[in-house]
């Protein structure tokens, strides 16, 4: 064991840090002696993992048996995160005797995952701790924009705190790139854009980069500026950059992958569905240790349907994507499962659109009740034609098939989903329907509002339509809800104004100190021209119960709606015609007009009828006469069969003349 020891610690003295290879083959004849030598494994081990070869690290570490597996837990969980074996990475990575590395192998696999909120809280633990290493501080700050990213990414910006970037982030272009993808998340693609080019001149300026690592660093870049020139619609300058990247020089599959799909985009052949399916399915495979995240997955598995379906492969389509659904359980708000419904009905419809797809739609309803993506797509195919209230119906239908059928907080958190609500309200909106939003957002509240991963939208939202209401109840839900908004983020304006507006009446010594946090109303109002809103009048604007389709001209044409500011005055100053007036021939004006003149003839106090049954009838009436009883009677228990009302013209012909 000494010998083994000397002779490893020898050799590593006269080695430089790049001649992991001499090592491997002096370990290897360490252990041709002593097969089970801790030291020379070990050794092996790490050598092997700066070469990059996990997989036989792994072998190496799972051969030496339990005694080196418990030397080196740091080493083979970092070892089990390149291959993509994350969980168990991560339960390796948190196991006693890793450290501060362990925490660090542990953020790593978790953003891998994609659990990217555990990934920021252990950034933050890191960074609070003192750093040890040169360059650590840097590090952890690149991680920690690259997790708020993905944040973004996936639609969670509510857990990012700081989404403004310091000065020590725009100094490196790695955190300025990182910064760039955050913005891009969040939307704000002008802004991610002048943050790309910003990474870009620092990168190209850098110092500490050989030329060969440059151009390595400048390829992601180039290749996250030209997905931004692509959603802005600027083709002259996407074509520029796609010129500009060489697809062969990019080492990660997945950033590859993208860069192939994106300049695809780019060329001439997506005008021919078939060259362009043909080159689309040139892109390369991943591997399990260099995968693309799911949002990513999701897009490109879109791409694959969207090529298939332009070059008509419908019956396969249909197959391949009933073929998942049956696999998974419906309700799931997966948006893996979900998009598979979208193509699933294109696949059906084939080449139908707008009403004529709803033949094809609603069949697959009957056997899908609650398929979420279908559902939606139906929705969406509703609210197109202008058909609002089925639309509504559909979902509310729907939403109450999910309420008789809960039996977990699992099919309540599908129930309750922001984004079903979200819908929901927005169509709720369109007709003006404030009570039933106010119902639907104060029970979405009522089950996130304790829940760690509740959606701070959706409690805003609700917290908002509450406090119109005049429900002592109503209100004390929004005080809980925005006190809860607030006391997470004292900074947020809206939480902030949310909470002083549900307790000013009920507890205004509660909400003293609150107030003066909020803008004086002096501010927001500096910029109101007071005179200009009064010369410009208030629009009445009627409450809209129904969207007509705008397919037919005719429709558009006989649509109410307000007419624009030339034709107001036009009509304005278009003189109206007087009718004359039209009065009978025999008109007497000093003669008094008949009080009765309105009535029908028959209910007139001069009314006598004709002929011998009707001056019997009349004398039967019962104005100032006897009441015959009985006949009273026989008519009460006689049954009356009521005739339809005709629509139109009049429901009684007159009777024909003849024989009686």
């Amino acid at each position: 064991m000494a010998t083994s020891a000397q002779s490893i610690s020898a050799l590593l003295q006269r080695s430089t840090i790049d001649d992991h290879e001499e090592i491997i083959k002096a370990c290897n004849a360490v252990l041709k002696k002593t097969k089970h030598d801790l030291d020379a494994l070990h050794v092996k081990t790490v050598a092997l993992l700066k070469l990059d070869r996990f997989e036989d690290a792994i072998r190496v570490i799972e051969e030496g048996g339990d005694a080196l597996k418990q030397r080196v837990p740091l080493e083979w969980s970092y070892a089990l995160y390149k291959v993509g074996k994350l969980e168990d990475a991560i339960k390796l990575a948190t196991s006693v005797g890793t450290g501060k590395g362990g925490k660090h192998v542990e953020a790593q696999a978790t953003y891998r995952a994609e659990d990217f909120r555990r990934a920021v809280e252990i950034y933050k633990e890191l960074s609070a701790e003192n750093t040890e290493l040169p360059g650590e501080k840097n590090d952890l700050r690149i991680n920690s924009r690259a997790a708020d990213a993905q944040l973004q990414w996936h639609g969670q910006s509510s857990l990012v705190q700081n989404t403004r970037p310091s000065r020590e982030d725009l100094e490196s272009f790695e955190t300025t790139y990182n910064v760039a993808c955050g913005a891009i998340g969040r939307g704000e693609l002008e802004t991610g854009g002048v943050l790309l080019q910003r990474a870009r001149e620092l990168c190209k300026s850098s110092e500490d980069l050989t030329p060969e690592d440059k151009v390595a660093e400048l390829l992601p870049i180039a290749v996250q500026q030209l997905y931004v020139a692509l959603k802005q619609g600027k083709m002259d300058e996407a074509k520029n950059l796609a010129d500009e990247i060489n697809i062969a020089e990019i080492p990660e599959i997945s950033t590859k992958k993208i860069a192939h799909n994106n300049i695809l985009l780019t060329s001439p052949a997506e005008s021919n569905p078939y060259i362009l399916h043909k080159r689309f399915h040139q892109i390369p495979t991943s591997t399990d240790g260099d995968k693309l995240f799911s949002f990513q997955n999701r897009t490109l598995t879109g791409n694959t349907y969207v090529v298939d379906l332009l070059v008509r492969k419908f019956d396969g389509i249909a197959r391949s994507t009933e073929k998942v659904l049956s696999q998974h359980p419906a309700p799931t708000t997966s948006p893996d499962i979900n998009i598979l419904s979208v193509f699933n009905i294109a696949a059906h419809a084939q080449d139908g659109s707008g009403k004529a797809s709803f033949k094809d739609v609603i069949p697959l309803l009957e056997k899908r009740p609650k398929d979420i993506g279908l559902i939606l797509t139906l929705v969406q195919l509703y609210v197109s034609t202008g058909n609002i209230n089925t639309a509504i119906s559909v979902l509310e239908a729907f939403l109450k098939r999910l309420d008789q059928s809960i039996s977990s907080e699992s099919d309540k958190d599908i129930r309750f989903n922001p984004g079903l609500i979200g819908i929901l309200v927005s169509l709720y909106k369109l007709q003006g329907r404030k009570g039933h939003i106010k119902t639907e957002l104060a029970k979405a509240a009522s089950h996130w509002q304790s829940r760690r991963d509740k959606s701070p939208a959706l409690l805003r939202a609700a917290g908002s339509s509450l406090l119109t209401s005049g429900e002592p109840s109503d209100l004390t839900l929004a005080g809980q809800i925005f006190t809860e908004l607030h006391n997470a983020n004292p900074s947020d304006q809206f939480s902030t104004a949310g909470y002083v507006a549900s307790y000013a009446i009920t507890s205004p010594d509660k909400v003293k100190s609150s107030v003066d946090k909020l803008s004086p109303v002096q501010d927001l109002i500096s910029d109101i021209d007071v005179s200009s809103l009064e010369a410009a009048g208030i629009p009445s604007v009627a409450t809209t119960t129904s969207m007509l389709p705008t397919t037919s001209p005719a429709a558009g044409e006989n649509s109410r709606k307000r007419p624009a500011t030339n034709d107001t005055n036009k009509q304005g100053t278009a003189k109206k015609r007087v009718r004359k007036s039209r009065l009978p021939k025999d008109y007497d004006p000093g003669k008094k007009p008949d009080p009765e003149r309105w009535l029908p003839l028959r209910d007139r106090s001069s009314y006598r009828p004709k002929g011998k049954k009707g001056k019997q009838r009349a004398a039967e009436r019962t104005q100032g006469g006897a009441v015959n009883e009985k006949s009273e009677e026989s008519a009460a228990s006689t049954p009356v069969i009521q005739a339809k009302a005709q629509g139109g013209g009049n429901s009684k012909k007159k009777k024909g003349k003849g024989r009686k």
